[in-house]
């Protein structure tokens, strides 16, 4: 699909994709197809990108919680804070370093094709072929070249039925 059909099925405005899509094809997740008919597709079986990968993709380093140390800062202290307050890792932060711990885990333990797997046991085949019209004007042969059945479309996943012939998509 390409990124402005992405738009359109997601509901979002155009030009917040291209820079998701730079991103998951930096990171090897999904590759650019070019030319009539092009848009993006993975770059290796849905099986092997766990949700953390594409998390890691798109949002980089960013960990859910940024110790500033205030505890150092007290006004009590007036500027001078004792070593016992600045001992060893703050209580805040020990508790979110292993939220984060924990939620990678998490996200690590699902992969695309298991997302796409839950929304296609949910959905009627109706939406297979409403997700499969916003393609429309592309050629169905082109579904045929995903790896594995699926292919990663922005904040879109998209699971082929065996036969490739019918397209599902999910948020994630």
């Amino acid at each position: 699909m390409s990124v402005r059909e992405i738009a359109d099925l997601q509901s979002v405005p155009y030009d917040y994709l291209p820079r998701f899509f730079t991103r998951l094809s930096k990171s090897g997740l999904v590759r650019s197809i070019e030319g009539k008919g092009g848009g993006f597709q993975l770059a290796k079986p849905a099986e092997h990108i766990t949700v953390l990968d594409v998390v890691n993709a798109i949002d980089g380093d960013k960990r859910i919680f940024e110790c500033r140390e205030i505890r150092q800062r007290l006004t009590v202290f007036d500027e001078q804070p004792p070593a016992w307050a600045c001992e060893g890792i703050c209580g805040v932060r020990s508790v979110m370093d292993m939220a984060q711990q924990r939620m990678e885990e998490a996200l690590e333990q699902h992969t695309i094709l298991d997302l796409a797997r839950k929304m296609y046991r949910k959905a009627p085949d109706t939406f297979v072929i409403e997700v499969q019209s916003v393609g429309s004007t592309r050629e169905k042969a082109n579904y045929d070249g995903m790896p594995d059945g699926a292919a990663l479309i922005g904040p879109t996943i998209g699971a082929c039925r065996p036969d490739k012939a019918l397209c599902v998509a999910i948020r994630h």
